[in-house]
């Protein structure tokens, strides 16, 4: 990551990313211009320069604060003991906490096609969750805690397309994070768990 700059007086970087992710999610990031970020902050485009160095620099620092808290998330449950089924439950819940967090952020995240080389490095992270997902259903299934007739890489997919439709309805004032993280979980491992 890069490392931070002052920038001006009223703005630092984070305002400057926080404004690119709202043009990025409202626009699409190819027709999101520096001149728009600037316009949008009420700064000219040389001033916008301070904080960062490029549109690329945004995007990537943007899709890294999604990534980076799904991945932290990752690692706490890889470091816990217990069964695979409840780390995998543990997962799921802090994934659509980090979600709620950072909205904006893996709003974008899922939005990346791998059109740039910062969208495909974005997409080789996202891959590599995949299969640490991937790798806790087989391992649930292997202690017999997640049915063994359900394929581990789609019951993945299956379950981070719930956490990631969240993108789509949810909104602070609509409801605590905790509590829509606990109906998640309840509504993905009462169909894996095994009887």
């Amino acid at each position: 990551m890069q490392p931070r700059r002052r920038g001006r007086p009223g703005h630092d970087q984070d305002a400057v990313l926080a404004a690119a992710v709202r043009l990025f999610n409202a626009h699409g990031y190819d027709a999101t211009s520096m001149f728009d970020v600037a316009e949008s902050l009420g700064i000219t485009k040389s001033a916008l320069y301070h904080h960062v160095s490029s549109k690329e620099q945004l995007l990537e620092m943007a899709v890294d604060r999604a990534l980076g808290g799904l991945e932290e998330a990752a690692d706490e449950v890889r470091a816990l003991a217990g069964p695979a089924g409840d780390r995998l439950e543990q997962l799921i819940r802090r994934s659509v906490l980090v979600l709620a967090a950072r909205l904006e952020f893996v709003t974008l995240l899922l939005r990346v096609h791998g059109n740039t080389e910062v969208e495909q490095r974005a997409l080789a992270r996202r891959r590599d969750f995949d299969r640490i997902v991937t790798d806790l259903v087989k391992q649930a299934q292997a202690e017999g805690g997640i049915r063994a007739d359900v394929d581990p890489a789609v019951a993945a997919r299956l379950l981070f397309g719930m956490v990631n439709s969240l993108v789509e309805w949810y909104r602070p004032d609509r409801g605590d994070p905790e509590a829509i993280a606990t109906t998640v979980a309840a509504l993905a491992f009462e169909g894996l768990r095994t009887r």
